[in-house]
């Protein structure tokens, strides 16, 4: 009798997410034994250990090259890469996520992450310390992203995203404020999540049919087993097609490409802001990293076959985001169809199929995480008596009444709409470079001619900031406190910086653009 064989596991490779994965399971524990009022602290300092902690085994795996845990996870350059720029993106996160006010007696609040409804309401969360259940739900969230980004085959990556996706449906419902609003906007969020969910699963399952069909008796859904079906003509193409699709479907909702995209302006509305950043920032380079690799490393073989495909989505997408864009009169729905058109452009760095496409889909991801996270920890700051200002009236003004913070926004959508020395200038330029290398051309013009339409939004607020008066319900910037602060530097600082001198992150992103097999 043969005894069953275990599989190898190098427990230094997986100590990124395994970190996170204890730190969360802590802090529920925390949740449960520490004291109400030092719970917010207690949480926080915590969770940034955690990831700093992560951050630090991320670079001391730099060099390794391989498939581990039975050949279910790959550790390898972009995933390395790709989990860096999670956890660094997380960090920048939780500061405003933990950002809080300083109350009578000695209290907290996580105002930023948790707004209350009433007078009332602020002494309950004062009472109880603020929702600091946000910060085990944060952990699990960005350690269910790095397995995403890392996955070898296809069910460690549908466990991943259930990993990931769950804690953010909870996230997306804790503001108080606008209570009826973030609930409603998790209930979409969750519906149409286990659809994709179910869509995903069942690409899985016609995927592991196909690769059957390839080679009876060898069959699995291990991104090399696929490889080298898609390889055999003798397999079957219906199978493949409506594989990948299913497949597709389930990624591209989370990458909030159109026609999947329906649930991001609702969902970046309803949620606490801060937590619309982190979502923003890491479900993106998680959705775009787990969708490289599938593309990539799995069904690169098949290229010829979905590029036209995913080109006409990448249009779609870019076109939907920009001009429904022009039509917002809210701030964070106007953020969330730019995030949308940005999932377009993104596109068209994945479906160069190059190592430049490769390398520039990363950096792109990087460079766009900083600059909405600071954009969204401006809009944190922009609040009055009964809370955030997000229409677009409000803002008429505000470049009068508070031009420090003006001034930052004004760089970070000029940021958004491409101008040079920015990083977002530059990101475009790198994918729609690779893009043209690889030929698809019809897909550059696309970019370029949707950018256009997109800048008039961006402008459009720039306006409405210095060149209209202010009005009696033009609220003023409340002063940062030192967390939000922070992470409004680092966002803007970074944007500068791979503005003016993107070559050290681009090389890091070309040396690391090799997929293990």
């Amino acid at each position: 009798m043969s005894q069953l064989k275990l599989p190898s596991i190098d427990y230094v490779a997986l100590a990124p997410i395994l970190i996170l994965l204890g730190t969360a399971c802590a802090g529920v524990l925390i949740e449960a034994f520490v004291p109400r009022r030092a719970r917010q602290v207690v949480q926080l300092v915590v969770g940034l250990v955690a990831l700093v902690a992560a951050m630090v085994m991320v670079v001391r795996n730099a060099n390794l090259r391989l498939l581990t845990a039975g050949s279910a996870v790959a550790v390898d350059g972009p995933a390395l890469f790709l989990q860096g720029s999670i956890l660094v993106l997380a960090a920048v996160a939780l500061l405003l996520i933990g950002e809080r006010s300083v109350e009578r007696g000695g209290a907290f609040v996580a105002q930023a992450a948790l707004p209350v409804e009433s007078e009332a309401d602020r002494r309950q969360a004062v009472k109880e310390g603020g929702a600091t259940e946000i910060y085990p739900l944060t952990m699990f969230a960005v350690a269910g992203m790095m397995l995403f980004v890392a996955a070898n085959d296809l069910l460690t990556m549908f466990v991943a995203l259930e990993v990931f996706s769950l804690p953010l449906y909870l996230l997306c419902a804790l503001a108080r404020r606008r209570r009826l609003l973030s609930q409603e906007a998790a209930i979409k969020y969750f519906l149409l999540g286990a659809y994709a969910s179910a869509f995903f699963l069942f690409g899985v399952a016609l995927i592991y049919g196909f690769t059957v069909g390839a080679k009876p008796g060898a069959g699995g859904v291990e991104f090399g087993t696929i490889h080298a079906a898609v390889a055999d003509s003798s397999a079957s193409p219906v199978l493949l097609y409506a594989g990948l699709a299913m497949l597709s479907i389930g990624l591209l909702f989370k990458a909030n490409a159109a026609p999947f995209h329906v649930w991001t302006p609702d969902v970046y509305q309803g949620a606490p802001t801060p937590i619309t950043g982190f979502m923003a920032a890491c479900t993106k380079v998680a959705a775009f990293g787990g969708l490289l690799r599938v593309l990539y490393v799995a069904f690169a073989g098949a290229a010829w076959n979905f590029r036209p495909v995913l080109g006409v989505i990448a249009i779609l997408t870019m076109l939907v985001g920009a001009v429904l864009a022009v039509t917002q009169t809210d701030i964070k729905r106007l953020l969330a169809y730019s995030s949308v058109a940005n999932a377009g452009y993104l596109l068209v760095g994945v479906l160069a199929m190059t190592k430049d496409g490769l390398s520039s889909t990363m950096f792109y991801l990087v460079a766009y995480g900083f600059t909405v996270l600071a954009a969204f920890a401006v809009v944190t700051l922009v609040r009055d008596a009964d809370g955030e200002a997000t229409h677009l009236s409000r803002w008429a003004g505000l470049g009068r009444r508070s031009p420090l913070f003006a001034g930052l926004f004004t760089f970070i959508l000029l940021a958004f709409a491409g101008i040079p020395l920015t990083s977002g200038f530059t990101s475009k330029f790198a994918v729609f470079g690779a893009a043209l290398d690889g030929g698809q051309t019809w897909l550059v013009i696309a970019g370029v001619l949707t950018s256009m339409i997109l800048a008039f939004p961006y402008l459009r607020v720039v306006v409405i900031m210095w060149l209209s008066e202010p009005g009696e319900s033009t609220p003023r910037v409340t002063m940062p406190g030192g967390l939000t602060a922070a992470a409004l530097m680092i966002g803007v600082l970074a944007t500068l910086v791979l503005g003016v001198a993107p070559a050290p992150l681009l090389d890091l992103a070309n040396g690391a653009a090799e997929f293990v097999r």
